[in-house]
């Protein structure tokens, strides 16, 4: 049985093939257009290649590991084979281990499961929640937001040493903001953690998808991203890294496939052989079809040509920029400033207008459809909107009514798979939208701005 396709042509540099690219959705002005996507950043559409491959596939999936019969070897085979195309294309090390999930929230949590006990983590008030929040355990320094990539390095490096006492350290950082689309100096950030005995994950959620990511490189301990911001549905993520820490931790979940040996004691209690592979934080039936999708598109990023990805990619990122800066309604969030480099994330507001109700017209009336709210890093929109914490508004629940100002802001994202003309779409209409105003009336419903379809005037 075959489940490869045809390779990419690396010399076409192009909008990569997804799925959803002919989809059509109704306009509340009347008729339909083909869906925008360009909300990359909370889920990317399936690359086709990905789809072809699992669909290839999908009639001989079988159990994992313990099963005899030829399709239970074959699922076997495919998986740890996924394995390592996932430690290639993460440019792992010969003792790296790579630990399947289910996202990166799933793979920072089993690592924040996995730390020392007396371990200090250090974390920025910038990281999506992710990264944010699973160090409950730990004793954790939150860094305030630096404003260049400098004050990044050295507020870290005061911290590290000044901590008491001077024991295991762990620093979490992201590659990428998934709120300014801002690259970070990971390798900087990763020489000063080890300089002061610290180890570094990186949350590279935003970052994979749209850039080279490479342990070995970057020297970085432990990389997590997740499959479906890869342009691979169906639920899988992936901790890539340092095994001894994750060899040394009770299993993240306790069941079959973690144990090597389970056997009754005397007193009638259990004694348990942990594996020391992988396999010990991938308990019960893994997820073969969300590990082979995230397998299928590292191949077809990497022989797509990584390098033209990211040079088209830039070519958009500066379109978009270029173009909203011809609205003087439009501010761009930034931390480090319009030179910073970037990935195609970019987070606005708009003067005069809630940002619920921006993007509710934005989908209603063009078909675009993009993201507002806090995006699930609350100090950092809050922090760059210069507003108190305390403030109202929340992830994705606008509490401003249309028209109102919120606390919010609109994100736009795209990439690999994104075509010209939805950026050409995306800048028209916030034109049109902040020079003419929206075409319909819009109304909050379970906080969301929705169109009020009970309104059959335009306004």
């Amino acid at each position: 049985m075959s489940v490869s396709t045809a390779v990419i042509d690396p010399s076409v540099c192009g909008p990569l093939p997804v799925l959803g690219q002919d989809v059509t959705v109704p306009l509340v002005t009347g008729g339909e257009v083909t869906y925008a996507a360009l909300d990359y950043a909370a889920s990317a559409p399936a690359l086709q290649r990905v789809w072809d491959d699992v669909a290839a596939y999908a009639p001989y999936y079988g159990s994992v590991h313990r099963g005899a019969g030829y399709l239970s070897q074959l699922s076997t085979d495919l998986f740890e084979n996924s394995r390592r195309t996932v430690a290639e294309f993460l440019g792992c090390r010969a003792e790296d281990q790579v630990v399947f999930t289910r996202s990166t929230t799933d793979s920072l949590n089993l690592l924040a499961a996995a730390i020392p006990a007396d371990c200090q983590v250090f974390v920025y008030e910038t990281e999506h929640h992710a990264s944010l929040l699973p160090w409950r355990d730990a004793q954790v320094t939150y860094l305030n937001a630096p404003r260049t990539p400098g004050q990044a390095v050295e507020s870290l490096e005061r911290a590290l040493a000044d901590r008491d006492p001077y024991g295991p350290a762990l620093v979490c950082v992201t590659g990428a903001s998934n709120v300014t689309g801002e690259l970070w100096p990971v390798k900087e950030l990763a020489a000063a953690a080890h300089a002061h005995g610290a180890r570094i994950v990186l949350d590279a959620a935003q970052l994979a998808p749209h850039h080279p990511v490479d342990i070995a490189e970057l020297d970085v301990d432990w990389v997590a991203f997740s499959g479906h911001k890869l342009y691979a549905p169906f639920g899988s993520g992936v901790l890539a890294g340092r095994a001894d820490w994750l060899q040394a931790a009770e299993p993240y979940l306790a069941g079959g496939g973690a144990s090597r040996k389970v056997a009754r004691r005397a007193d009638g209690g259990v004694d348990v052989d942990w594996h020391t592979t992988a396999a010990r934080h991938e308990a019960g039936s893994p997820n073969v079809i969300g590990v082979y999708s995230i397998a299928s598109a590292c191949k077809a990023l990497t022989e797509a040509g990584f390098d033209s990805l990211v040079a088209r990619e830039q070519e958009l990122v500066s379109r978009v920029r270029e173009g909203l800066a011809e609205v003087p309604e439009v501010q761009v969030l930034s931390l480090f400033g319009d030179d910073a480099p970037r990935v195609g994330v970019i987070s606005f507001v708009v003067r005069g207008w809630n940002s619920s109700h921006f993007a509710a017209a934005l989908s209603a009336e063009y078909g675009i459809g993009v993201r507002d709210g806090l995006f699930c890093a609350h100090p950092l929109v809050r922090t760059l909107l210069g507003s108190d914490p305390q403030d109202p508004g929340e992830c994705g629940a606008p509490e401003a009514e249309p028209g109102e100002r919120s606390l919010n802001a609109i994100r736009v994202s795209f990439g690999a798979g994104t075509p010209d003309e939805h950026i050409e779409r995306f800048l028209r209409a916030v034109t049109e939208l902040v020079r003419e105003g929206a075409q319909w009336k819009y109304r909050t419903e379970d906080g969301r701005c929705v169109p009020d379809r009970g309104t059959a005037a335009q306004v």
